[in-house]
């Protein structure tokens, strides 16, 4: 009896020990421990050892009460072991977790749609309650550094690989609330929750006004806490719409919620501000960013506010998986307050990457100035005035500007380096899966200058029967286009070089009156005529439509990532056929196609496709040469759906017919998109003007 109570002593002990890292008490959503309840609730779970093993684990609990029913239907377990006592475990206050966070720290690996599923994600998607998963990735930088570029095509990249990701720009949000654009409209069609104020953050964006109006180097400023007095709490000031205030608010446009702290004196103040705000658009030159402009520094600190707080309602819960906020964030004390409020909404579990873009090479940050004074801040301006108050702009940021580096990595604290847009990539702490694949595309990021042309191989002798899949030769209809296009193609890009030529000839900064013709920012210095890559599929009918290009000019390739969608065991019938054989299979592809994969072996769907193609596209977005991709509908579908930034429900459906040619070049503002359409009668390709992709009509839909 002795040696039982001394060995359950010794239990109690070192279940209480502060060295002992199993302990695990249950604490509820308000921070208060239920360890003092009575019941499994209130029971202190002991480290899994021999010895508890052996009294088990009720120790205090009310197991061995014999009024309990028995356990199990093997009766209740025999133990001489008195009750403890000693006095009850003190309340243990824990961290608040937001509502909807998870009470213990999942798993979290990779979620690709089409290639996983679980129990709470059946479709591959990331699950809402997964928000370890998700990410926000926040920019850094100075204007005209080329971070809006980098966060358009991250998240058409993503989009694309089925990742809902969603853009929020600061600068779009500023530019509509001093009432220089049109309010912009919810995404997905889905609104958005008014934001209330965050002092630290407004805090923030108040010291960074103030810091960027002093002449004193980075070295001599004081701490905020140390510094200079603030200006006085920003308060509310009308968002104005074209000039307009607005009769009634909706959710999806930015508000205006007064602070918590506001006393009467306070509120008297806010409706004098408000009183004295003007109908008129507010000015958008760099007197915007001057410190002593203190209605629009009240204006951006809300916009900025608002901006944040979008973002994780789209996050935790609008189902949303990456969340980009697209902003200058130019100072360690704004970033912080970013990551704070983050992590008091959302808990430490979400993700947050910072990504900082910066040019070294002055050629290239020339390029990137002159193609800022064509956005929509300096749209219809004298380009050489523009360029004068661009810069006075960008001074105003230089003067407070840190870059990441020291800090961050003393807190370990993810974020990627991006130097003369990918020159260098400096990648640090970038854990978890949708990080990775961030970084996997921006190593692979060039701005060069090139064409990438897509189109479907020739007609076959099974595309004359009706039949899909199989690995038919070409009809001769379908050498015919194959001739055509290698003389057509050959025929563009002589007239492109010539123009690229002329282009260089005419490149000057700064620019002249009237100039409104930017160059395209490119570090990769390039001499000579650029290399052109001809890759096709390994289907029979894909080489033939490639062969007759000269090899000793052109680099053709054959790519099994480009093959055909494969239809498993419905291979070489015709849709009506597969409609009477398979009727069940031919409606529930009808209704989903993206997801639906054809049955049998060796059948895909267009996840599958979209999942083999992403080589192609890193490939393609790596290559500083011309590129013509020949393929088929379900490859030309996925590969436009990129290059486009297509909805995915509007991927599977995408009218590609035969005998089209399409043409993408990148710019720095998106991409150029021309179509051409062989002609028989002439054997040559006719320009089709202002051509739009459209969905392939429902009787026809293939």
């Amino acid at each position: 009896m002795a040696q039982h109570s001394s060995i359950a002593r010794s239990a109690m002990t070192s279940a209480t020990s502060p060295e002992t890292g199993d302990q695990r008490i249950n604490i509820k959503p308000n921070g208060m421990s239920n360890g003092s309840g009575s019941g499994k609730e209130g029971a202190l779970l002991l480290p899994k050892t021999v010895v508890n093993r052996a009294l088990g684990n009720d120790l205090h609990s009310d197991s061995h009460k014999s009024s309990l029913p028995p356990k199990g239907g093997v009766g209740t377990a025999l133990t001489d072991t008195p009750v403890s006592t000693a006095p009850p475990s003190p309340q243990i206050s824990g961290l608040y977790q937001p509502p909807g966070t998870p009470g213990r720290v999942r798993a979290t690996t990779l979620d690709i749609p089409g290639l996983t599923k679980s129990k709470v994600s059946p479709d591959g998607r990331i699950a809402q309650r997964d928000v370890g998963a998700k990410l926000v990735i926040v920019m850094v930088g100075l204007p005209a550094r080329g971070k809006s570029y980098i966060t358009k095509k991250l998240a058409r990249y993503l989009n694309w690989l089925q990742h809902d990701t969603e853009i929020f720009n600061v600068g779009q949000r500023r530019r509509v609330a001093a009432g220089k654009s049109p309010s912009p409209a919810p995404v997905d069609g889905q609104d958005r929750k008014p934001s209330a104020f965050h002092k630290d953050l407004v805090d923030s964006v108040r010291r960074l006004s103030v810091s960027v109006g002093t002449t004193l180097n980075s070295s001599d400023v004081s701490p905020p806490e140390n510094g200079a007095p603030l200006p006085p709490p920003a308060v509310p000031t009308k968002i104005l719409v074209n000039g307009e205030e607005p009769e009634q608010v909706s959710q999806n446009e930015s508000t205006v919620v007064p602070s918590i702290d506001a006393g009467p004196a306070q509120s008297r103040e806010n409706e004098e501000a408000i009183n004295e705000a003007s109908p008129e658009p507010m000015d958008q030159t760099a007197d915007f960013f001057d410190p002593q402009n203190q209605r629009a520094v009240k204006m951006r600190e809300q916009v900025a506010l608002d901006t944040l707080d979008e973002l994780l309602d789209y996050i935790l819960e609008e189902g949303g998986s990456i969340g980009i906020l697209d902003a200058t964030n130019s100072t360690m004390e704004r970033r912080k307050a970013i990551v704070d409020h983050i992590r008091n909404r959302a808990g430490p579990e979400l993700n947050i990457l910072f990504l900082e873009s910066s040019c070294v090479d002055q050629d290239l940050l020339e390029a990137n100035m002159r193609l800022k004074l064509s956005g929509p801040d300096y749209k219809g301006q004298d380009p050489s005035e523009a360029l004068e108050d661009f810069k006075k702009r960008v001074a105003l940021y230089e003067k407070s500007y840190v870059p990441l580096g020291e800090y961050e990595e003393k807190h370990r604290m993810a974020f990627i380096q991006m130097i003369d847009v990918g020159r260098k990539v400096v990648a640090h702490q970038t854990h978890g899966f949708l990080a990775s694949q961030v970084v996997y595309y921006l190593l692979n990021f060039n701005l060069s200058p090139r064409q990438i042309w897509i189109t479907r191989h020739g007609e076959s002798l099974d595309d004359a029967a009706g039949r899909i899949g199989g690995d038919s030769d070409l009809s001769e209809n379908g050498r015919r286009y194959a001739k055509a296009l290698a003389r057509f193609v050959d025929h563009q890009r002589k007239q492109w070089e010539a123009y690229q030529r002329q282009k260089d000839l005419l490149k000057h900064f700064p620019p002249r009156a009237g100039d409104i013709t930017p160059p395209n920012p490119s570090y990769l210095p390039q001499e000579g005529p650029r290399n052109f890559c001809v890759w096709s599929s390994m289907m029979q009918r894909s080489v033939q439509t490639a062969e007759y290009f000269n090899e000793d000019e052109y680099d053709v390739k054959q790519m099994r990532m480009l093959d055909e969608i494969h239809s498993g065991r419905m291979e070489g019938m015709t849709y009506k056929e597969i409609q009477e054989q398979y009727p069940e299979e031919y409606a529930h592809r009808k209704k989903d196609k993206l997801f639906y994969r054809y049955p049998g072996p060796g059948g895909e769907s267009y996840l599958d496709i979209i999942n083999r193609s992403r080589t192609v596209i890193v490939e393609v977005e790596r290559t500083t040469d011309h590129v013509l991709l020949v393929g088929h509908r379900s490859v030309a579908r996925v590969l436009l759906a990129y290059f486009r930034g297509l909805k995915r429900d509007e991927v599977a459906d995408l009218d590609v017919p035969m005998g089209v040619l399409y043409m993408l070049e990148p710019k720095p503002y998106g991409v150029e998109f021309k179509a051409y359409r062989y002609n028989p009668e002439t054997d040559w390709f006719d320009y089709l003007p202002n051509y739009e992709l459209h969905q392939v009509k429902a009787q026809t839909t293939h």
